[in-house]
């Protein structure tokens, strides 16, 4: 007739001629298939499945997460050209204000093989007119079984519970063994990103490290145990493990240590701290809070913390031996997968200089889709 067919209609015909490819040559099965991808989303309304095309999209998958982000680090200046140049740190806070955002693909290689990759793209939107993007991860990982896998490239690592210690990624390898959620061993050797000597001693960002990690959880309790090995030219040989355990009643206690024992006076860093609450991106209103104290002696903290804002970075001044102070940090959910999250850093305390050093505070909204 003269009336022009909707979508739905088409869809309906395709899914009828679907029930009858048996009965088609090659050329109208091509024809069929490019159909149905094209009207994927109408078929699927009329419950018809598109295995062709679910087993190539299945092939990858997709995922993402951004923020803007107001946070304080300290003031530095420079005097000095060139090779003569020195920067002079001050302790007085400076404000930033920026976005990111990430985007992670997944590609199924085999059902035992995978690989992904992590693209970040960085913007300060106070002090530059430009984005920095980069690509942050990209690694393969194969299973052997179900319990044991190897990870190869550059992927993420997270040391302790709060990651005080370690939050970044690893240039190198790794095997992993897992007997059960409450008992795991991951054994590696690569290079640490943001190890670099900007605030420790006798280390660059050529140096490699051996490491070694235990850990499990059960319920609310979690804890690791963690090996650092550097070579006798950097003073790397860290020890340490960190420990969070639930009280009940919503409450729960946490806190890392680590020592480095080849360092001169084998400095240590830790942190404790009191928790309340579990903030889930999925439940609207749901939150946590919790206030901790952190000790950072020289060459026991390395770099690539977790924190937004911290007096760690104190440490970039090599006068600075150790530093102390509280910190209050706070998380809640405004909408399904919009997180509101909030740092304050007080009563800092350092060693080494006179230098008084501000309090810093963050706040950032983030997002995952």
């Amino acid at each position: 007739g003269e009336r022009n067919i909707t979508r739905y209609e088409l869809a309906q015909i395709i899914a009828r001629l679907m029930a009858k490819e048996d009965q088609l040559n090659a050329e109208q099965r091509a024809t069929l298939d490019k159909l149905a991808g094209e009207y994927a989303d109408e078929l699927a309304n009329l419950g018809v499945r598109v295995a062709n095309l679910e087993k190539k999209v299945g092939n990858i998958s997709w995922s993402g997460n951004g923020y803007m982000k107001f946070a304080q680090g300290y003031k530095t200046y420079e005097t000095g050209t060139g090779k003569d140049a020195v920067t002079h740190y001050t302790g007085k806070a400076d404000d930033k204000y920026v976005g990111r955002i990430r985007i992670n693909v997944k590609g199924q290689v085999n059902d035992s093989t995978y690989v992904n990759g992590l693209l970040r793209s960085d913007m300060n939107f106070k002090d530059s007119e430009t984005s920095d993007t980069y690509m942050q991860r990209l690694y393969v990982r194969h299973a052997f079984g179900d319990k044991v896998e190897a990870t190869l490239g550059k992927y993420d690592q997270f040391f302790g519970q709060t990651g005080v210690f370690f939050d970044s990624e690893i240039k190198g390898a790794e095997v992993a063994f897992h007997a059960n959620d409450a008992a795991n061993l991951a054994v590696g050797y690569g290079r640490f990103e943001d190890w670099n000597g900007d605030y420790a001693d006798n280390i660059t960002d050529k140096h490699e490290y051996a490491y070694a990690q235990f850990s499990g959880e059960a319920g609310r309790f979690a804890y690791d145990v963690d090996y650092v090995n550097g070579t006798s030219s950097n003073k790397v040989n860290i020890w340490g493990a960190g420990l969070t355990a639930g009280l009940g009643g919503g409450f729960d206690v946490f806190g890392d240590y680590y020592k480095n024992t080849d360092a001169k006076g084998d400095p240590d860093l830790w942190t404790a701290g009191l928790g309340y609450g579990k903030q889930d991106n999925a439940k609207v209103g749901s939150f946590r809070v919790a206030a901790s104290y952190v000790d950072a002696e020289r060459n026991a903290f390395l770099g690539a913390y977790t924190y937004d804002a911290s007096p760690l970075d104190a440490l970039l001044n090599k006068d600075v031996k150790e530093v102390k102070f509280w910190r209050a940090e706070g998380d809640v959910t405004l909408a399904k997968n919009v997180r509101l999250h909030g740092e304050y850093s007080f009563d800092v305390k350092t060693k080494g200089t006179d230098t008084d050093y501000d309090d810093v505070a963050s706040v950032s909204l983030n997002y995952v889709f």
